[in-house]
């Protein structure tokens, strides 16, 4: 048997957990009962979410095609579907202080309080102050068509407060985002 086929047969049974959890997510979210659901609740599901995707994007073939779509599709596109995201989840599993998305903030001196450098830091250092990336999504069993903006912070210092909520909606902000996570994953299945 070629040990480089890929997937193996440990990453198919990763695959196959990882993606039914996120699969089941991504339905979730994107039904209109999810977002009447209270804050609390919901948040609890989109972090589980950004998590399993982000665990997701360590499979070697999804991290091909990040690289694939920053030369095909538009810009921002891959920086979107791997860096933003690793950084939401990553500040929601780092920072689990906080009940509701609206609530979450970092600050620089709470990202660095035991040291800097690290994956949080690095991605608010990086992205500062560029410019806000608009698009849309086309939700086929409603008929609708939703235009939303992420918008990177202008200004990363000791006591400037960063909200998610500033950066990237709730509703419309994780709805694009999972759909973004989803054609990503889709990606790497057959059928």
């Amino acid at each position: 048997m070629d040990e480089n086929l890929r997937p193996n047969e440990v990453e198919k049974e990763f695959l196959i957990l990882a993606y039914n959890r996120f699969y089941d997510i991504f339905e979730e979210i994107m039904s209109d009962a999810f977002w009447k659901k209270r804050k609390k609740s919901r948040f609890l599901i989109i972090k589980e979410g950004f998590a399993v995707y982000s665990e997701l994007l360590n499979y070697e073939p999804l991290k091909w095609v990040i690289e694939h779509l920053k030369k095909a599709r538009p810009p921002m596109e891959a920086e979107i579907g791997s860096e933003l995201f690793k950084f939401i989840r990553n500040v929601v599993a780092h920072f689990p202080f906080f009940e509701c998305w609206d609530d979450v903030y970092v600050s620089k001196r709470i990202v660095n309080w035991n040291q800097d450098g690290q994956s949080i830091d690095k991605f608010l250092k990086k992205y500062t102050g560029k410019e806000l990336v608009k698009y849309r999504f086309w939700e086929p069993k409603k008929r609708k068509m939703t235009y939303l903006s992420i918008s990177f912070p202008q200004i990363y210092q000791e006591d400037n407060k960063i909200y998610l909520k500033e950066i990237l909606s709730e509703k419309e902000g994780v709805k694009f985002s999972f759909i973004l996570m989803k054609q990503i994953l889709n990606t790497q299945v057959d059928e």
